[in-house]
């Protein structure tokens, strides 16, 4: 095995475990708050919160180190648009991503409260609820051109 195939191999499944994750994070805490099931929003914003920083986290420390060492292995210059292009996307998918990693905390502290409470969710939900989803879609479409800039390295 050689070593380009290792890095490779890991910057692969960093990159399936940055976007699967922040997917499928994102897509049950959507759907979990529209329920407006109190306790349920509470549970799941809990576990949200605790995949983001297990498995984006790490991802997105990952993802550049392994990238530009992939990069450095192919004799691929860091100026080549398809990279620089990459790391503008990711950079911008990151400024979206540490806003909604604090909004997801404070959901899930809001959801608690109301929970232990035994009251609905409050409006201070809502509005952080939906600052949460729209910084959610540029991040996603970031993340795509990426993934076609990493298959087609238009050069």
């Amino acid at each position: 095995m050689t070593e380009y195939f290792v890095v490779k191999w890991l910057h692969i499944l960093s990159s399936t475990m940055l976007f699967g994750t922040g997917i499928g994070t994102a897509f049950y805490l959507f759907f979990v708050s529209r329920t407006r099931d109190v306790h349920a929003v509470a549970v799941v914003a809990r576990w949200v919160v605790i995949a983001d920083w297990l498995f984006t986290a790490t991802t997105m420390v990952v993802q550049p180190v392994s990238g530009f060492y992939l990069a450095h292995l192919m004799g691929v210059p860091l100026g080549a648009k398809w990279i620089v292009w990459s790391t503008i996307l990711f950079v911008f998918a990151a400024a979206c991503w540490l806003p909604v990693v604090w909004l997801q905390v404070r959901l899930r502290d809001i959801a608690a409260a109301a929970d232990a409470a035994g009251e609905p969710l409050p409006p201070e939900y809502w509005r952080r609820f939906r600052i949460w989803t729209t910084l959610g879609f540029p991040a996603l479409a970031a993340f795509l051109v990426i993934f076609y800039l990493m298959v087609a390295k238009p050069y």
